[in-house]
């Protein structure tokens, strides 16, 4: 051997090769690693089992292709890298171990395609009809689950089919190829990198009572140290079946003019820089177990904050009246405010305007059947009753008022906006307080 170095090549039935230094080091691994038999030419025909070992080797521990053939004692470094070519190719089938010898110059007869009509016909027929209901009956229940099948869908159902049915059967009736479904089963051999990041998206949504959309599920897991794309988890909750509510349509208290209308003042400028320079107010209504519930709130467009609020069975004036008086409670003496509502006879009646004048609040009120004045307000109570009145089951109607008590607090101290950096209206006044 070493005289064979010092010349440098070798001599093989007539043909020299040349030896490099990367060839020597190779010899050298091998020699230390297996002794003798690690330098011996092999023409083993590789197991499908043994070929697997090899790629799930190289894909766990991510070593190079040469380290993978030398920990198998696997003689050249190129038979490792085309089996991972075929492997990513054509999947499982490409690695079947091919039979030895020069195949045969006769036609042979596919055993794949009996003669019409016969009894092999008829029997392959029947096979691939059976496989065809089987997939179908899956892939039924699927899309009741969750609406549009994947590709990734539709390979775990051939998974599940393949030691029934043939799997060259199965790709063809779910129109992928083979190479697709092998690429999702070596998938499915990998750890989720989302595990962790779905279950906290679980969490919250279930924590909210299914009130949170992606946007806010993306804020709230930002608050709790998870950095996410809001397409990211919005793709994650589609996976996952979680889609917030939709929201409904409100009551309308418009009677016609019984009192002074006020000219619109806020021009559906909704943005306000300081607490108590801009509110906005309405009635809705709430139908349950056969009875009625109006609210009445007043919210600071500064924050989104419900500054008061007031409930009652009927819409009488008091309604109105008595909210006015909690919210008033809070103004201080010095202020810019205000107060905004769309035209309803509440806000027509003398009483409420001389309560305005007295404490120097500026009336405004929407056009006449135009919600998007008071867009704010409508939102609001499009989140309540899609939040709250339509996602709950209540067994009386106190029982829905003690509800609601509960999701204003929820609303002004624990429901985050993305508008509001990610806080809740009461954090957003208090950080601002702190800041100035």
């Amino acid at each position: 051997m070493c005289k064979i170095l010092r010349k440098n090549h070798i001599y093989r039935r007539g043909v020299t090769t040349q030896v490099t230094e990367s060839m020597v080091a190779k010899w050298v691994k091998r020699f230390r690693q297996y002794g003798l038999e690690g330098l011996q030419k092999k023409y083993t025909n590789h197991s499908l089992e043994f070929k697997m070992d090899v790629l799930n080797y190289l894909e766990r521990t991510r070593v190079s292709i040469k380290e993978t053939a030398l920990v198998f004692n696997i003689p050249s470094d190129s038979t490792v890298w085309k089996w991972r070519e075929l492997f990513e190719a054509g999947g499982l089938d490409a690695l079947q171990p091919k039979a030895k010898g020069r195949p045969s110059m006769k036609k042979k007869e596919s055993k794949n395609q009996p003669i019409p009509g016969s009894v092999e016909a008829l029997q392959a027929e029947n096979e691939l009809l059976r496989a065809e209901n089987a997939y179908l009956k899956k892939l039924q229940g699927l899309n009741s689950r969750k609406g549009n099948v994947t590709d990734q869908d539709k390979a775990q159902i051939i998974y599940e089919l393949r030691q029934k049915y043939r799997v060259i059967d199965l790709v063809k009736i779910a129109g992928i190829a083979r190479s697709t479904y092998y690429y999702w089963v070596k998938q499915m051999g990998r750890e989720d990198k989302y595990r962790e990041v779905k279950e906290v998206i679980r969490q919250i949504f279930e924590e909210h009572q299914g009130r949170y959309g992606y946007r806010r599920i993306t804020l709230e897991l930002r608050n709790r140290g998870y950095i996410c794309n809001h397409k990211t988890v919005l793709r994650l909750m589609n996976k996952m079946g979680l889609k917030s509510l939709v929201r409904m349509k409100k009551y309308r208290s418009y009677r016609g003019n019984v009192g002074k209308v006020a000219p619109n003042l806020l021009e559906r400028n909704f943005m306000a820089t300081k607490p108590n320079e801009k509110w906005v107010t309405d009635v809705t209504e709430f139908h349950l177990h056969g009875e009625k519930l109006y609210l009445s709130p007043v919210l600071d467009l500064y924050n989104g904050e419900i500054i008061a609020y007031n409930i009652k069975s009927r819409p009488v004036y008091e309604l109105v009246s008595e909210m006015l008086d909690l919210a008033l409670e809070r103004l201080p003496e010095t202020h810019s405010l205000i107060l905004h509502s769309d035209q309803g006879w509440h806000y027509q009646m003398a009483q409420y305007q001389t309560a305005l004048k007295e404490r120097n609040i500026q009336q405004s009120m929407s056009r006449q059947g135009n919600c998007l004045d008071n867009a704010v307000m409508e939102n609001f109570f499009g989140l309540l009753k899609s939040e709250l009145l339509y996602h709950g089951e209540f067994e009386s109607m106190e029982q829905f008022k003690q509800e609601l008590d509960q999701y204003i607090y929820y609303y002004n101290h624990k429901r985050i906006k993305a508008k509001l950096k990610g806080m809740s209206p009461v954090q957003y006044r208090a950080h601002a307080q702190e800041a100035a």
